[in-house]
């Protein structure tokens, strides 16, 4: 089964949006994933992105609005301006590495449920009840909310090197097992596309 890297943030809702399809996709075409949670402003900063809070007023109105248009696209419930956006990942990405190495529960339910929590769910997904809630709720584990915090720690600066190595500079971001990289939720046709011809 070959791998594929999934590049994200627990905080984009262009990730939220992307969760069901690219699980779909994934099974369909029998890969493993690789989740490599990552810090967004971080990447930002490293490859020439603007933080949404500087971007200009008419770009921040057109992302609301096409929010909205992808979210009922997707059948999918949004709130646009959540209560507790930004705050900060990291808990929530260190519990993701966390549970992606001890195995045992549903990897892409754990990530989906901290991207509704904050999407959907007007929850703070940096809180500690809300990371062990997910965990439970994904079969994990949730005392993994406290175990190998600097390995996790590590690896989620790993995970910002290896985005910006391999070319990725947004999120979602996936790299296909041949480098081929594909930025954003509604690339996931193209993505599905290409791994049909790769075959």
């Amino acid at each position: 089964m070959a791998d594929i890297e999934y590049f994200f943030s627990v905080i984009s809702p262009w990730t939220y949006l992307a969760g069901p399809r690219f699980t779909a996709l994934a099974a369909r075409h029998g890969l493993s994933v690789v989740y490599r949670p990552l810090d967004i402003t971080a990447l930002f900063g490293r490859t020439g992105g603007v933080p949404l809070g500087q971007r200009h007023p008419s770009r921040q109105a057109y992302r609301l609005a096409d929010l909205a248009r992808q979210a009922r696209r997707a059948g999918m419930p949004i709130t646009l301006e959540p209560a507790f956006f930004p705050t900060n990942a990291a808990p929530a990405s260190y519990a993701i590495i966390a549970a992606q190495e001890a195995g045992g529960g549903d990897i892409a339910a754990l990530v989906q449920g901290l991207l509704a929590a904050c999407w959907a769910e007007d929850k703070n997904v940096a809180d500690d009840a809300v990371i062990r809630a997910a965990l439970e709720a994904a079969g994990f584990d949730p005392a993994l909310a406290d175990k190998g915090l600097f390995t996790a720690a590590d690896t989620y600066t790993r995970n910002l090197e290896a985005a910006v190595t391999a070319g990725v500079f947004g999120a979602p971001s996936w790299v296909a097992p041949d480098g081929a990289v594909f930025w954003g939720q509604d690339r996931l046709d193209d993505l599905d596309a290409h791994l049909a011809e790769a075959v």
